[in-house]
């Protein structure tokens, strides 16, 4: 994992990610997000905001 993916903030699947708890679940939320953010269209530094 990139040490900045905790730059990631936001809602997926209705849970912000900054929030959860359990790390192995915050990392597969990080990269579900990345994901969706890198599929709209959005530049990567827009999304390690």
């Amino acid at each position: 994992m990139n040490p900045n993916c905790s730059k990631i903030k936001g809602v997926i699947c209705g849970v912000r990610v900054e929030e959860i708890e359990e790390p192995l679940m915050q990392k597969i939320r990080y990269l579900d997000k990345l994901v969706d953010e890198l599929a709209k269209g959005k530049a990567m530094e827009k999304i390690l905001r």
